[in-house]
């Protein structure tokens, strides 16, 4: 009796295991204070992401910040994907790196951190956003990830990220196009990516499945064997005019985000939602799970609920 009774206890657990997501779920937030917080504690997460400026290793103050950050996500059990991103985060951003200078800037940064536990890296955060210089060439992007392919040997790479944006006015940001003039440039290394990354921030809030679509389909043009993460995502409370300061919206977005990575989860293999602190809707943005104060916001609840069906 004692052991048929030790087996029904253990079939809920079995039976949920089963049924669980096979998507990855992490958070992107900047502070490294997050680790610590007991809500984000409670929500069993061992991935996280953090962006740096490609020329950190010569910014201490920005080195200090990353440092933290990698030591408080270490001593918490949680993997970072560190992010590669601009210096300068504005509107028609020109300043674009050489090849060499990534290479010089960016090896720096890899031999620092990958010692540390960092072994996924991105290659450029975003690319195709006119505030990252990278939205004006699709080429250097591209010549980015075949250098830090030759001197991050042994990382997870994601060598290409995009935001979901269409654009008629400026045809080259269009994130289908950006994809197909990235690959032409990339060659046989393109061929080798395993990793795609997108940001699909106009999906999730608008409640469409055509740009993970749309992403799938442009990569599969040039590449067979790529895995897609949702590197950046997230319900908002407010962005600009474009969505009012709204808790409950953002909640009922925060769903559809786990129901999206759900529906595409045979290609989509991760998911990281940002970002974990939000500004009370006294910013352009704001996408955090808790308020400013730390108090759990509508959409907490909601990730709550559904994390525990997808790994982490």
């Amino acid at each position: 009796m004692a052991a048929a009774l030790v087996v029904l206890l253990a079939l809920p657990a079995i039976g949920s295991a089963q049924s669980r997501t096979n998507v990855i779920v992490g958070m992107g937030d900047q502070r490294a204070t997050v680790f610590t917080d007991p809500t984000f504690q409670a929500l069993g997460l061992k991935r996280a992401r953090y962006f740096i400026p490609w020329n950190a290793i010569r910014d201490p103050a920005q080195l200090a910040l990353a440092d933290q950050y990698v030591a408080a996500a270490k001593a918490a059990g949680v993997r970072v994907l560190m992010h590669i991103s601009t210096d300068r985060l504005v509107r028609n951003n020109t300043r674009l790196p050489s090849v060499a200078q990534y290479r010089r800037d960016v090896k720096a940064l890899v031999d620092r951190y990958k010692p540390q536990g960092v072994r996924e890296w991105g290659t450029w955060n975003e690319a195709n956003h006119d505030t990252q210089p990278t939205h004006r060439s699709a080429r250097r992007a591209a010549q980015f990830y075949v250098a830090m392919r030759s001197f991050c040997r042994g990382c997870t790479i994601v060598g290409l990220d995009v935001l979901d944006q269409r654009s008629t006015r400026t045809p080259s940001i269009d994130f289908r196009n950006y994809i197909r003039a990235w690959f032409q440039a990339a060659g046989r290394a393109g061929r080798l990516l395993t990793v795609v990354g997108l940001h699909n921030y106009s999906e999730v809030n608008r409640r469409l499945t055509r740009n993970t679509r749309d992403l799938i389909s442009s990569v599969r043009r040039y590449n067979r064997r790529a895995k897609f993460w949702y590197t950046e995502t997230g319900g908002l409370a407010e962005f600009s005019t474009h969505f009012p300061c709204s808790v409950t919206r953002q909640a009922n977005r925060t769903q559809y985000m786990f129901d999206l990575a759900k529906r595409f989860r045979s290609q989509v293999k991760r998911l990281y939602s940002y970002n974990y602190y939000g500004t009370d809707c006294a910013t352009r943005f704001d996408a955090g799970l808790v308020s400013a104060n730390g108090t759990p916001r509508p959409a907490y609840t909601v990730f709550q609920r559904n994390v525990v069906n997808f790994r982490r």
